[in-house]
């Protein structure tokens, strides 16, 4: 199932194009060239004799190699193909692309071979307004290269255009005039390098390294495939899924501050190629049992960039843990505040989840010392100023009216949070599963006082605090006419009532009581929740439900990944596995790659999964996916100095063998095979 589009990324710096390997950017197909959130280029199209070309296929080689071939004609059954193009593509250093084109006739041709070439300079966060730029655009043409620029007072943008084989260069393209023998064929290397201020390599500038040749990226790729661990099963769609994840987490590593190799995961291509704490958050958490150095840097690098002042306009809080980080036009004049901005509720105690997680798999107790302050910071926001409403609950309220985000949990779009009839909760709100992150991570804080940081009081006030949230929230939160949680409450005290699948995410922090576990784990393998391939955001029959509304009513994979791990943890296995495998199945579909979101319509009703029309792909905590439900269906899960499997795997995955799973414990395996159906 294909979107159209072709994708290469490096971690910041991306490609989408069209199929043909062309870029013509418009406001309803978001292509170009990307780097650190401006685009470089927004026109990039191939013209044989005028004839804009037509793709025959496409190959994506890895994901930062892709090759396109093409032909200058519309293809009809009494046609021969005369001429035809190979464009193969790479991003690393920068953008590069091959351009051979071929004479398949007996006799020679002449050709007049046209790139043309613009960039608007848009900043992601205007690409639907380019139009209203304040700055100034030029082209010129220096020492046989097409340069293009944008300047703003002190923001200076370039895109430089050169190629190995001489052109008739103009302001807006490369024009070769080309004569070919007989069968024979003409090569060149363009290359297209994204430069910052002073004309330095943008990379080098934000990144403090430039990018890397591709050579050097597929070594790097080997040897991260190599070091994971290594997986047989005999679900063809799990093993394809499995792959994928790894290859598009390398694709998605983002190394700016940190230097020496080290990288977090970017959030998703193409909207969030940046630092988003939440999904950074929950990605490493999702790999810790396969690629753990994601955490170490997350937890770094959002230990450096946490808040320790009040700001409105940034939403800064002291101990916060940021949302956003982006680099482009509108961040640089303040016209956005995401330098870095803080709007989620949810980032600060999710930092001491993974925190505690990460060294519980790895061992490593020199990080936890050292994160010290960062955590008892974090801890400490939770009760000072996430507890809006002075009632132990954590809470969120837009400091910043203009740009804030008006909601701050995962579920951030701005219908996300409604009451049984479709009315939409006033502010503040305090959505379920911020309260049970906050519960897990004073239950999790805890232990790290008291086994690193030598605090046993602080570690016995926090349990004590967990105790009583716990208490609180299933009085508060139950709904007692439906028996399940409550979406929210809202400013005035009321239940948000609409039946979500934030419940699941309560299973998985633990503040669910034994007692009611069970009717939990019925609503969300209910037919209102679940559609076959997934757990909906939203049942169906609620006011705002939408099988197509980005969180009312579609099915993300991340969370489904997060509602499995939860339902293992209260002993529903068979449960967490209809979950796993309905999201493997819809896997399949997508080559392997699960998309941010998919449509929340039955399965009853489609062959396979509906692509939510403007789902980022690859997207982090999707591509985690498929790590985090193998976990759950082995059951792995760190004792001491040892793995602990206790697998649990559904009919239709057959046998499932992970090797050289990394811990504390060096590497260790796991095997599950699955239990043929009671009749």
């Amino acid at each position: 199932m294909s979107d159209g589009l072709v994708r290469l990324l490096d971690g910041n710096t991306f490609v989408v194009s069209e199929e043909t390997g062309d870029i013509d950017a418009s406001p309803a197909i978001p292509t170009g060239f990307f780097s650190f959130d401006t685009r470089f280029l927004s026109k990039w199209i191939l013209s044989i004799n005028g004839e804009r070309v037509n793709a025959l296929t496409v190959e994506e080689v890895d994901y930062f190699e892709s090759r396109f071939f093409v032909v200058p004609t519309v293809l009809t059954p009494l046609v021969d193909i005369s001429v035809s193009a190979i464009r193969e593509r790479s991003i690393g250093e920068s953008f590069n692309e091959r351009l051979t084109v071929i004479n398949h006739e007996p006799g020679p041709v002449d050709l007049r071979i046209r790139i043309d070439i613009e960039s608007d300079f848009a900043d992601l966060f205007e690409i639907k307004d380019v139009r209203n730029k304040k700055g100034g655009h030029y082209a010129r043409i220096e020492d046989g290269c097409l340069r293009l620029g944008y300047r703003r007072e002190a923001f200076h943008r370039e895109t430089l255009v050169s190629s190995t084989e001489p052109a008739h260069i103009d302001e807006r393209g490369l024009t070769y005039d080309v004569r070919l023998e007989p069968h024979g064929e003409w090569v060149t290397d363009i290359h297209v390098q994204t430069l910052g201020v002073d004309g330095r390599d943008l990379r080098e500038t934000l990144q403090g390294s430039p990018g890397r040749a591709r050579g050097q990226m597929r070594q790097d790729l080997d040897r991260w495939l190599a070091e994971a661990p290594r997986l047989t099963c005999d679900s063809p769609a799990l093993a394809m899924t499995y792959r994928r994840s790894l290859a598009d987490l390398a694709a998605l590593r983002f190394m700016p501050l940190t230097g020496g190799g080290h990288a977090l995961p970017a959030a998703g291509l193409p909207w969030f190629m940046a630092i988003f704490g939440r999904d950074s958050i929950f990605t490493s958490l999702q790999a810790l049992p396969f690629v753990p150095e994601l955490a170490v840097t997350t937890l770094r690098l959002l230990a450096l960039l946490q808040s320790v002042v009040l700001d409105n306009f940034r939403e800064e809080e002291p101990g916060k843990i940021l949302h956003e980080l982006r680099y482009g036009e509108t961040i640089g004049f303040e016209e956005q505040p995401h330098s870095p901005y803080f709007g989620s509720a949810d980032s600060t105690p999710l930092y001491v989840i993974l925190l505690d997680e990460y060294e519980r798999w790895t061992g490593d107790a020199a990080t936890v010392r050292m994160l010290e302050r960062s955590a008892r910071a974090a801890l400490h926001w939770i009760d000072e100023y996430g507890d809006i409403m002075g009632d132990g609950y954590v809470w969120y309220r837009r400091r910043n009216e203009k740009n804030g985000l008006e909601n701050q949990c995962w579920k951030d779009s701005w219908d996300s949070i409604s009451f049984r009839d479709g009315r939409l909760a006033g502010l503040p709100r305090a959505t379920c599963e911020l309260q049970g992150y906050a519960y897990d991570a004073k239950i999790r804080g805890a232990r790290l006082a008291r086994q690193f940081w030598n605090d046993p009081d602080y570690a016995d006030r926090l349990e004590r605090e967990a105790a009583e949230l716990k208490q609180r929230f299933n009085r508060d939160f139950w709904v007692t006419d439906g028996e399940y949680y409550a979406l929210a409450l809202d400013g005035d005290g009321h239940q948000v009532d609409a039946l979500s699948s934030n419940i699941g995410h309560l299973l998985w922090s633990g503040i669910v009581e034994e007692s009611r576990a069970a009717r939990i784990a019925a609503h969300l393998l209910g037919p209102r929740l679940f559609s076959g391939w997934g757990v909906r955001t939203l049942a169906e029959g609620e006011g705002r439900y939408n099988p197509l509304g980005y969180h009312v009513g579609t099915v993300w994979p991340f969370d489904n990944s997060l509602i499995a791990w939860g339902l293992r943890r209260y002993g529903f296995s068979q449960e967490a596995g209809r979950i796993a495998e309905g999201i493997i199945d819809g896997a399949e579909f997508f080559e392997g790659r699960l998309p941010e979101a998919f449509g929340g319509y039955d399965r009853t009703l489609t062959r396979y999964p509906v692509l939510y029309p403007t789902a980022c792909s690859p997207q982090a905590w999707s591509t985690g996916t498929p790590l985090l439900l193998l976990r759950t269906m082995l059951g792995m899960e760190p004792r001491g100095n040892h793995l602990v499997t206790r697998p649990a795997v559904p009919p239709g995955m057959g046998r499932i063998e992970l090797l050289g799973i990394p811990g504390r414990w060096g590497r260790a395996g796991a095997l599950g095979r699955a239990r043929p159906e009671r009749r």
